[in-house]
């Protein structure tokens, strides 16, 4: 007779956004900033290292490919992300490396191949953060006039991710035999070529790097408007999404996990994370000065600039900022859809001015701030309340916040049981309790 096990008790799924010299326009400017932090190795290291401290899950990368002067100073200046996540590799052993790479701009078969590369590099730590693309610019570097639409960017990341997952499979797990006694380095038998000829891609492999130690990498995404919920919740293992609210989360996380089953998916599998900036003082009013410093750095101008970012860098400067919110039509569908219509009828329903909307925009919300036990006891509401299965933290004071977290909240959080002390396994996949992918070719699963 056996006796069932109980299973695991639900934790926390935390990352750590390396956003250099910060996410806004006037960050760098704080006086504890490091000013070329978006380019400097040794800071990020500082940060990965104390992030796995804290036994965080893993560390994200975000991008873009395309800039104007008009960009943030991060967006202007920072690391490729496999380039910067495979140094940090070397510098860290548990935490996972989540690197955000265009489908709409890259090649499958690379994309494979760097990210199988950064796999067995880190030991089994790699994933992908599947984006597609909204900044029309991004075309023009890649030889195209005219960006994807909408939905053509999502049919294309679809196949994309098919054929990526397909090279990964290549190599069957015990492929390469290298038996130097008899000559043989590889079983011919457990080697595949893909033979892909789709609408975007016609790709025929077999990859040339063996399968990764975590079987296949982590596939996160990040999906709002209809066709990007419907992606991520057909294919991720992890989604970010941005909530202003508790309620809004709330309802975001509900939908997104009945579209995950109705996918034909465990909903318990795949991981819904918000953004979050905490700000952690000793005290209450301590945390509230360290936000009202956080707000002063978004003036005005940084605020219409970083309002312009979800409309494809539209010139808002041709509107009167004590106006209403200006009348924009269909402006940002084709970009960041979800957030570009978020603020126009937010704008609409609050009688909003252009300034009025660009400073509720762009300046930190008071969700997360406060005293240790205030914040850790929000994150645990969200947790518990079906809003969050974690959060994707963005450092709000660059430098400052994440020491803040890590030696405050952290404790609080490990003693409430809501965080991990140890990594319970020795892949990313494993620390998030996901099951190995068994290859598609194999005829039964490797033995372990």
């Amino acid at each position: 007779m056996t006796t069932a096990t109980a299973p695991a008790p639900r934790t926390l799924k935390l990352g750590f956004v390396l956003h250099g010299v910060g996410a806004g326009w006037g960050d760098w400017r704080h006086p504890e900033a490091v000013t070329d932090a978006s380019t400097n190795f040794r800071f990020y290291q500082s940060q990965a290292q104390l992030a796995e401290q804290a036994r965080f899950d893993f560390l994200f990368v975000a991008d873009s490919v395309h800039i104007t002067p008009r960009s943030s100073p991060h967006y202007l200046n920072r690391f490729e992300p496999v380039t910067i996540l495979s140094a940090l590799a070397s510098v860290t052993r548990h935490i996972g490396l989540v690197a955000t790479i265009t489908a709409s701009y890259s090649e499958p078969f690379t994309v494979a191949r760097q990210l199988a590369s950064l796999d067995h590099l880190s030991g089994g730590r790699a994933a992908w953060n599947v984006v597609t693309s909204w900044l029309d610019g991004s075309a023009r570097n890649y030889g195209r006039h005219q960006h994807y639409a909408h939905d053509v960017r999502y049919r294309l990341a679809n196949e994309h991710l098919d054929v990526v997952q397909g090279l990964w499979d290549s190599w069957e797990d015990d492929a390469l035999v290298r038996n130097q006694e008899t000559g043989q380095f590889f079983d011919a038998q457990k080697l595949h070529r893909l033979d892909h000829q789709g609408e975007f891609f016609s790709v025929e492999g077999p990859l040339n790097i063996s399968r990764s130690p975590q079987g296949q990498p982590v596939i996160f995404q990040a999906g709002a408007s209809e066709n990007g919920k419907n992606f991520a919740a057909q294919r991720a293992d992890a989604i970010f999404f941005h909530a202003d609210s508790f309620e809004e989360a709330r309802a975001y996380y509900q939908e997104v996990k009945e579209r995950v089953a109705a996918a034909g998916r465990n909903p318990d599998q795949v991981f819904l994370l918000p953004g979050f900036r905490p700000i952690v003082g000793r005290t209450a009013e301590e945390a509230e000065r360290k936000y009202e410093a956080l707000a002063a750095l978004v003036p005005i101008d940084n605020a219409i600039a970083a309002l312009a970012r979800p409309f494809n860098d539209h010139d808002f400067s041709q509107y009167p900022l004590d106006a209403p919110f200006p009348e924009l039509g269909d402006l940002g569908r084709n970009s960041q859809q979800a957030a570009s219509d978020k603020i126009k009828q937010y704008a609409k329903t609050h009688h909003l001015t252009l300034r009025e909307a660009a400073q509720w925009y762009a300046r930190p919300k008071r969700t997360f701030v406060g005293t240790a036990e205030q914040v850790v006891d929000e994150i645990q509401r969200w947790f518990e309340g079906g809003a969050a299965d974690g959060f994707n933290f963005f450092e709000a004071l660059p430098n400052t916040s994440l020491k803040d977290f890590v030696e405050w909240a952290v404790p609080l959080l490990q003693q409430r049981g809501l965080l991990r002390t140890e990594y319970p396994a020795s892949t990313f996949r494993g620390n998030l309790g996901l099951p190995f992918p068994i290859n598609r070719y194999a005829r039964e699963p490797l033995a372990t």
